[in-house]
Parts: C-alpha cells; sequence; structure tokens
C-alpha cells in the first residue's frame, strides 16, 4: 500500500491573523477557516478538550496545502525560544518556489520575516534562502533559474 499524496502542512501558531497575512503575501491562497473541537478531534491528537481555530490555504496550483492551528484549549506549549537555528532536531522548514526571490523577501519583511542568511546561488540552477516567518517558522524560497 502507498500514501496518495501528502495532503497538507500543519504549523500551531499564537496569532493566527498574522500568520494568514504572511503566507497570503507569500502568494497562498486561503480555501476557508473553521473551529476544530469535540471528541474526534480530542481522540485524533490524543489530547483532551481541544478547541481549536483552524485556516487552510493552498498554493496557487492547488497542490499543496498549509494549516495554521491556534489552540485555544489546551494551551500552546512552546518548547524553547523561536529564534533557533536551522539545524535544530526537529526542526524543518517549508520550501516554496517562487518567481523572484529578491521580490518575495521584500513583501515578506513588513510581515515580520527575516532573512536568516543571504540569498545564495546554487550553480546555475537556483536562488535559495531561508527566511524566519510568524512564530519563528522557518520558510524556504527556491528560485529556479533559467
Amino acid at each position: 500500500m502507498a500514501i496518495q499524496r501528502m495532503d497538507n502542512v500543519g504549523i500551531v501558531v499564537e496569532d493566527l491573523d498574522a500568520a494568514v497575512a504572511y503566507f497570503e503575501e507569500l502568494g497562498m491562497e486561503l480555501e476557508g477557516r473553521a473551529r476544530v473541537e469535540g471528541p474526534v478531534a480530542d481522540r485524533c491528537t490524543g489530547l483532551e478538550g481541544v478547541r481549536c481555530d483552524i485556516a487552510m490555504l493552498q498554493t496557487p496550483d492547488g497542490h499543496s496545502r498549509l494549516e495554521l492551528a491556534r489552540y485555544r484549549s489546551p494551551a500552546a506549549i512552546s518548547d524553547g525560544p523561536r529564534d533557533r537555528p536551522h539545524n535544530i532536531l526537529g526542526t524543518h522548514r517549508v520550501m516554496f518556489a517562487v518567481d523572484d526571490i529578491e521580490d518575495t523577501v521584500a513583501r515578506l519583511r513588513p510581515h515580520g520575516a527575516e532573512l536568516l542568511g543571504e540569498i545564495a546561488r546554487f550553480e546555475d540552477s537556483y536562488l535559495l534562502c531561508y527566511v524566519r516567518g510568524p512564530e519563528g517558522v522557518i520558510v524556504g524560497l527556491a528560485q529556479q533559474l533559467t
């Protein structure tokens, strides 16, 4: 048996509106918002008394989705500083292909994006960079060169 597809990546945030605005500026499209709670949510997560607001966003091609979640209960738990380096075990990034990496970084800065290093050229193939976004999430950007 094989998987069918990756359905979405989930990220827990404190400020759902700010996170939605950040990913919309990146070019994602808001599919909708909902409140998740009740016995199914409790059983699925292994938590009790789950009340969570979610926002589902999709990429313009409709193939990838990002679920942003704000837990009302139980409260979200911080596992350390939000400015941790990229090589911490368990810390990962979400990577997006973009048309213009410099323009994308410039548009994300007013939403709190911080360039972790610099925009780097990988051979004659890509321009790449990592930016830290809302809640400390690392977002990778890749611009394919012609």
